[in-house]
């Protein structure tokens, strides 16, 4: 590996375990049924929603070759697989994986 790419990684690793050590610190002080707890809590869930819904309507890469009819029917399956699991996040992810692989091989 070139040494770009090693001080990339140390400067990525730096800064998320950097962030991750100073929310938990701060997070001593903070009791979960504040109103800024909960504010932090639905902003994380919107950017997240938004990501996703980026990903599904606006997919690059390989991702844009399934159509839009397959990305749908594979969140709303996923979705279902979800609930049906306990609301588990291991199974729906291998499941979604798998089923967009069989699904935009045979469409």
């Amino acid at each position: 590996m070139s040494a770009s790419v090693v001080y990339a990684i140390l400067v990525t690793s730096l800064a998320t375990f950097l962030s991750r050590f100073l929310g938990a610190v701060s997070s001593q002080g903070i009791k979960e049924t504040s109103k800024i707890f909960k504010w932090f809590n639905c902003l994380a869930y919107a950017t997240l929603a938004a990501l996703i819904a980026r990903t599904i309507i606006f997919p690059v890469g390989l991702l844009n070759e399934a159509g839009y009819i397959i990305r749908f029917a594979v969140v709303i399956l996923s979705l279902g697989v979800f609930f049906v699991s306990k609301r588990n996040y291991v199974y729906p992810t291998i499941f979604s994986a798998v089923c967009l692989a069989v699904l935009a091989s045979f469409f």
